[in-house]
């Protein structure tokens, strides 16, 4: 389990097969793909053939995909998944991956996504990256903000970027440099 000192009621988690429903749920419902590259479907089958492929080394599979949970206030114990935090396009040589970041639409709104993202970043830097940056449309004023708020820095412009319906629309890349690597808890 990874988490941050400022995070102690949300963690991330590795991706487990019982986790099947919710990828098959997020990676079907085509209202998330826009702030994506999907743009089909896909079966339970290649799902749980992802999950169990993945090893959750991001320096072997190039990519780590964890799963967002909070504590639920009725049990001491209790922790429901919410969504998830990605870390892809690793590159090992300049340390460097691409951040992304889903939330449910039930469970928008309550700050689980700062909560996740400093998780992530805690976790990006005990790994040893440079820096990790997220491209993302001019149009989604919530990550916007969000980013800024977390340190990130709008640091290149990219015109027609992403196909948004019957137009593009643009994006800015935006990148955190990272402290020296602490060690996340695990």
């Amino acid at each position: 389990m990874i988490s941050s000192p400022d995070t102690p009621t949300l963690r991330l988690r590795a991706l487990e097969p019982e986790d099947l429903e919710l990828v098959y749920r997020i990676e079907n419902d085509p209202t998330f793909w826009r702030h994506g590259s999907t743009t089909v479907p896909y079966s339970r089958y290649t799902l749980r053939q992802f999950i169990a492929d993945s090893t959750g080394d991001i320096f072997r599979d190039g990519q780590v995909r964890l799963v967002i949970e909070i504590k639920e206030e009725s049990g001491a114990r209790a922790w429901k998944a919410i969504g998830f935090a990605d870390l892809v396009n690793f590159d090992a040589i300049h340390l460097r991956a691409e951040i992304g970041l889903l939330i449910l639409p039930e469970h928008q709104g309550h700050h689980h996504g700062a909560s996740a993202m400093q998780a992530l970043c805690h976790y990006a830097s005990s790994l040893h990256l440079h820096q990790i940056y997220a491209i993302i449309a001019t149009t989604n004023k919530p990550a916007t903000q969000l980013f800024t708020r977390l340190g990130f820095e709008a640091s290149a412009p990219l015109h027609d970027w992403l196909r948004a319906e019957d137009s593009f629309v643009d994006a800015v890349v935006w990148q955190r440099m990272l402290p020296a690597a602490t060690t996340a808890t695990l």
